[in-house]
């Protein structure tokens, strides 16, 4: 595609009608970018990440009728679907070929039934194993581009995928992709509309001016575009099942429910860790859905968002929390981090001390990006793990159906 498209090929593609203020910002400072992105921490892209070895610190609603997969439904045209902070966003037809910036938003399309994003920011980020429990649904990960490097995010990679919507917060390119308004402003207009919200966490301070999404509204904001509506109506009921079904499972009192401890440690012999305090972002939704305590919240550790900082094994000594989860350990199966990490942090001189190692309470922590089908398998995981939660939670096979269109 060139640079600029033809008078035809313009009125062929979405496009953004109104700008309801997207937020400038200047390009905050950053760090190493992703090199094995398994093992670094961060929030979403790679400007700013620290590196995967770091040097520990002490703790200082439009709906219409749908049709299978890869088909497309007669609907009204144009129509738009409103979402901070881009406002109201009016498409010429109904996407057919998309990016996403991580794999919460990936997830949610492949919930509603869609092909894979063309690309998204990190492709290790995108935990698409999490399909594996799923009949029929699996995402082959070699055809999906990844769109974040050294530098961040290049316009060009935009014009070479040609894609009908970008689903991605602009706001996030302004301030850590080293976008000015001008570059979102070219996108925008010569190629595709964006259309999304840094939802995962919500530590960002130039995110305070506008609105954060629940995974679910997100979800919903998403199928709207797609006009998709149905399958998240049906999704909404398992999820709405899903939650009915971990209540019992919860206990009730605050007391018997763990306090734990997330940081990300990359690798299978890590000793510094980048720590993390709860936030209602989708990267939290199964610790909170599942009432686990934040071991780390009344502490003197400072969150990661906040610090740029790392902390050893003297430190989470300190703190000593019941439960310890580790970010950056989702490539890996059970028994292959038990084997590695779990082995390792029991054959440590400090480690070995901790509480959650000595009881065997050390767990992997979940996608730091969720989607409605992620989020029902590491909330399942997780209270099996905390809670001997014996049966399954979830109807496999009914997700299945509705990412298939057998609603």
């Amino acid at each position: 595609m060139t640079d600029f498209d033809s008078d035809s090929d313009a009125t062929r593609r979405a496009y953004l009608t109104t700008a309801a203020a997207v937020l400038g910002g200047s390009a905050l400072s950053g760090c190493a970018s992703d090199g094995d992105s398994t093992d670094t921490p961060g929030d979403a892209g790679g400007t700013d990440e620290p590196t995967a070895t770091p040097t520990a610190t002490p703790a200082d609603p439009g709906t219409a009728t749908e049709t299978p997969a890869g088909t497309q439904s007669s609907v009204e045209t144009p129509y738009s679907v409103s979402i901070e902070p881009m406002g109201s966003v009016e498409f010429e037809s109904v996407p057919e070929t998309w990016i996403a910036n991580n794999g919460s938003w990936a997830d949610m399309g492949i919930a509603l039934g869609l092909d894979a994003p063309e690309g998204v920011w990190l492709t290790g980020r995108y935990h698409t194993q999490y399909y594996d429990e799923i009949p029929g649904v699996s995402v082959d990960k070699s055809d999906i581009k990844q769109l974040w490097g050294d530098s961040g995010v290049g316009k060009e990679q935009f014009y070479e995928i040609d894609a009908d919507v970008h689903v991605a917060d602009p706001n996030f390119l302004l301030n850590r992709g080293k976008w000015e308004q001008s570059d979102v402003d070219e996108i925008t207009e010569e190629v595709a509309p964006f259309f999304g919200n840094s939802i995962f966490s919500r530590n960002y301070s130039w995110h305070s001016d506008y609105r954060y999404y629940t995974l679910m509204e997100g979800f919903e904001k998403l199928a709207q575009v797609f006009k998709r509506t149905d399958r998240y109506e049906a999704f909404e009921a398992v999820h709405d099942d899903f939650q009915a079904a971990l209540a019992p499972v919860v206990p009730a009192a605050r007391s018997e429910r763990p306090s734990a401890a997330v940081v990300w440690g990359g690798g299978e012999q890590p000793e510094s860790f980048y720590p993390y305090t709860f936030d209602e972002g989708t990267s939290f939704k199964h610790l909170n859905d599942l009432k686990v305590r934040d071991a780390l919240a009344d502490s003197d550790v400072k969150d990661f968002y906040s610090s740029r900082g790392a902390i050893d094994f003297e430190t989470l000594l300190e703190v000593d929390p019941e439960v310890i989860l580790l970010r950056g350990q989702e490539a890996k199966s059970r028994s292959e981090f038990e084997d590695t990490v779990l082995t390792f942090f029991e054959s440590h001189d400090t480690a070995s001390a901790l509480t959650a190692v000595q009881n065997g309470d050390v767990y992997r922590a979940g996608a730091l990006y969720q989607g409605p089908i992620s989020n029902l398998v590491v909330t399942e995981r997780l209270a099996t793990a905390l809670y001997d939660a014996d049966d399954e939670l979830f109807d496999r096979q009914r997700v299945g159906d509705i990412v298939d269109g057998n609603l």
